[in-house]
């Protein structure tokens, strides 16, 4: 009869995030995540194979929780300019408090772009994103002007790394709000 599991996947996979997010995912070792987890390494074989499924297991839940919250912030967004900002900058919050941890997220961004099926999820995310702007900007079927304020909120996140002033959330406010006033006004001749 096969031992009861002390730790459930997710609740493992969640370590391995915290990890991933507090050292990046190099630090997400066999070794390491059994020392965190009370797990022996080979137990974390048999559960996983490779790092490799360990990892794309961890950032697969990764995925999940942010589709999550998402839906959740999307199922009360305003369809008002003011609730496309708010969604964004809701979003943002989890981005770091500073740009040293702003920079490692961007560690677990590379492993989302390297792996096919993680840049599938953060491609789906952008047209859900995407779709939910369109809506709260009135611009369905119009322009793309949803995405191109997901482009415009990427944007500012990258620069506010540069120049850290203030909380990341109240930059991307404004930043965004500068965006849609820009866009908002005719263009002259």
């Amino acid at each position: 009869m096969p031992r009861p599991r002390t730790l459930s996947d997710e609740q493992l996979l969640d370590m391995v995030l915290g990890l991933v997010h507090a050292e990046g995912p190099d630090a997400a070792s066999f070794g390491t995540v059994a020392k965190i987890s009370g797990l022996s390494g080979s137990t974390l074989v048999q559960r996983f194979g490779t790092k490799a499924a360990m990892l794309r297991a961890c950032l697969l839940r990764a995925w999940d929780r942010l589709d999550m919250e998402t839906a959740q912030q999307i199922q009360s967004l305003p369809e008002t300019p003011e609730g496309a900002i708010n969604l964004l900058a809701g979003l943002s919050r989890d981005y770091g408090d500073d740009a040293t941890s702003y920079a490692e997220g961007l560690l677990v961004l590379r492993e989302d772009l390297r792996d096919p099926a993680l840049r599938a999820r953060g491609a789906a995310w952008g047209k859900t994103l995407a779709a939910a702007l369109d809506r709260s900007l009135g611009a369905q079927g119009k322009t793309p002007l949803g995405r191109l304020m997901l482009s415009q909120w990427q944007g500012c996140l990258l620069w506010w790394g540069f120049e850290p002033q203030g909380s990341i959330e109240d930059y991307v406010r404004a930043e965004l709000r500068e965006f849609l006033e820009t866009v908002a006004q005719p263009a002259t001749t």
